[in-house]
């Protein structure tokens, strides 16, 4: 509260009255008076109309730096001496500094008190400022009393203010106090936009450490927000942010920071130690901020209220201390390294802010924002900012390369399935066809064995009463078993190769021309590689050098064929006999056979080629 008292002094001769008496119709813009006014401090229960008589005032301002934490509760009173020497009534503006709230005004008229009713100017920042006037050639004492705002940052800088100059003091006073308000809102900037990418990033990934980073910056950014825009003003936002709520939000966004901390270095796996660190500190930070609302709210005792701020901020300072250490005894771990350097700034641009708090004098010399204290805590959160940035660069590339390793282990590990499961859907097929082909040799090739050998009987007994049929049987027989073995042979997963293939067809070829006028040779490669060749390619090939060889046989009055079989990059099977050769302009004579041929060897992938040459020429090629 703020009580002005006044008291005529008619009978005050002109000259002495300017030796104590401030000339209020003199102050043009603004004038400061700590030297002719006095102070005193009264407890904030009491009552200044009744403990008037008996207050003693000390000459001066008792406080003309920073209040002790012990007065801050308590109530303070000025008392000062006015005259207007004008011949008009001349009217000013009261303004004693900065967080001062309940301001009353007093006139001390025959000994007595008398209210000045509370007149605040029609404009903002007006919580403050307290309007009286005097009559010409009129003298008055004032006194005023003022409740503090609970705040480090009050000290009585009493002015007088023209009523005229009032708006252009209050722009004056501000930017004085703030001139690194453009250098904060550019940083809240960059913390409005770390909040948009933590934010997208969450709703990205779900990952819960970007939400509690989006935290850290909303509420540090908002403090320093919040004190560029009402800081060193005289409302009541100002006086809430000021004594109360800036320590809540920077508390709430050091806890936000720990849990972000905690989520990011996944503490609980990989530093157990930094894990139970922070949780202790969300449990101090939180103890803190509740003890500190029910101390600011329910007690008039800034002591404690001071004690329990200062005391969460060097713990907090400590705790810091401890991480440093700590980081260091894993220097290799390159994370904590960016956030080792990161913290390192915050604590020692920190430390320079709160000397600059401390210590205003050793700061006021410098030029520019550098004599302010809330630069150097900016530039702390840019580095620490800037260095979380890089660490998170590396966190992201190491997470990417992890899983991209993942995707490859995991795409290879499905393959792999699937291969195993082609395997064994080959080995079933190989099981199906080794069975069928013992299923046909146990059953139909013995079959067709006692056909045969039944038929031959028959024509021995009937001699030459051999009716032509009986021949055909055992003809037959002998046919159908030699197909028969052939698909054994290609049905057998254990023939898959092309040394068995070769040696099949050399086989098959001088057993086929044996008692026959044509005389077979098969040259055959002295290396042949170990290559795995599946059945049906197998089959396919015996069976077009086979219908080759037949029609060899029945048509081309050879003596002589030649078989040459050539094993590298491909599968090479050359048939040349000296025979009459093919008539290319008319190949009916020949029926299907040829397009038989073309089409099985097409069917792997493979070519026939035909051509005369003192004969006929096949060659069959298969890439392998």
């Amino acid at each position: 509260m703020c009580i002005i008292l006044l008291n005529t002094h008619n009978a005050i001769a002109q000259d002495s009255l300017h030796g104590k008496y401030t000339d209020i119709s003199k102050v043009l813009f603004e004038q400061r008076f700590e030297k002719t006014i006095s102070s005193a401090y009264i407890k904030s229960k009491d009552d200044l109309t009744t403990i008037y008589p008996s207050l003693q005032f000390t000459a001066g301002l008792k406080h003309k730096g920073p209040v002790p934490n012990e007065f801050v509760t308590q109530k303070v009173i000025l008392k000062f001496n006015a005259y207007n020497s004008a011949d008009t009534v001349v009217s000013i503006y009261f303004f004693p500094g900065f967080y001062f709230q309940d301001i009353f005004l007093y006139r001390i008229e025959n000994n007595s008190l008398k209210t000045i009713p509370p007149v605040l100017p029609d404009i903002r920042d007006s919580v403050g400022y307290r309007l009286f006037s005097l009559a010409g050639k009129d003298s008055a004492t004032f006194l005023v009393e003022m409740t503090f705002v609970k705040t480090y940052n009050n000290v009585v800088k009493p002015r007088l203010v023209n009523v005229g100059y009032l708006p252009a003091f209050i722009v004056e006073v501000r930017s004085n106090y703030n001139q690194n308000n453009l250098i904060t809102y550019v940083f809240c900037g960059l913390m409005l936009m770390m909040i948009l990418f933590s934010i997208a990033n969450f709703l990205q990934g779900a990952n819960p450490e970007f939400l509690y980073y989006s935290g850290y910056a909303l509420f540090l950014g908002g403090m320093l927000f919040t004190q560029a825009v009402f800081s060193f003003r005289t409302t009541y936002v100002s006086f809430f942010l000021e004594g109360y709520l800036d320590f809540i939000m920077q508390g709430l966004g050091i806890m936000f920071y720990m849990l972000f901390m905690r989520q990011f270095l996944d503490t609980k796996n990989k530093h157990p130690f930094l894990y139970r660190l922070y949780n202790t500190g969300i449990i101090l930070i939180s103890v803190a901020l509740l003890t500190y609302t029910l101390a600011h709210y329910f007690s008039n005792n800034y002591n404690l209220v001071n004690l329990i701020e200062n005391s969460t901020k060097i713990s907090l300072l400590v705790m810091t201390i401890i991480f440093l250490v700590y980081s260091l005894r894993y220097w290799k771990d390159k994370l904590l390294r960016y956030l080792f350097w990161g913290n390192l700034c915050l604590f020692v641009f920190a430390m320079i802010s709160q000397l600059a708090i401390l210590m205003p004098p050793l700061f006021k010399p410098l030029p520019g924002i550098f004599s302010s204290a809330i630069i150097y805590y900016e530039i702390g959160l840019l580095l620490e900012l800037v260095l979380f940035l890089a660490g998170l660069n590396h966190k992201n590339r190491k997470q990417l390369i992890t899983q991209t390793k993942e995707r490859e282990t995991l795409k290879a590990q499905n393959l792999l399935q699937e291969y195993e499961k082609e395997i064994a859907v080959y080995k079933a097929q190989q099981e199906e066809r080794e069975r069928i082909s013992a299923d046909m040799h146990d059953e139909l090739g013995a079959g067709m064995t006692a056909i045969r050998l039944m038929s031959e009987i028959a024509r021995n007994k009937m001699k030459e009463n051999t009716p032509i049929e009986i021949n055909k049987i055992s003809s037959s027989a002998d046919d159908v078993l030699n197909k028969m073995n052939a698909i054994i042979w290609s049905m057998n997963s254990g023939n898959d190769t092309l040394d068995n293939l070769i040696s099949y067809i050399r086989s098959y070829a001088l057993e086929y021309f044996d008692n026959t006028p044509i005389e077979c040779r098969v040259n055959v490669p002295e290396n042949i590689p170990e290559i795995v060749l599946a059945g049906d390619k197998r089959r396919n090939i015996f069976l077009s050098v086979k219908e080759t060889l037949n029609n060899s046989l029945k048509h081309s009055g050879a003596s002589l064929i030649t078989i040459d079989i050539i094993a590298g990059n491909s599968l090479q099977v050359k048939i040349a006999d000296n025979g009459k050769g093919i008539d290319m302009q008319n190949l009916r004579q020949f029926g299907n056979g040829l397009r038989n041929i073309s089409r099985r060897m097409e069917s792997i992938g493979g070519t026939c080629k035909i051509e005369n040459n003192s004969g006929a020429v096949t060659i069959l090629n298969l890439p392998i």
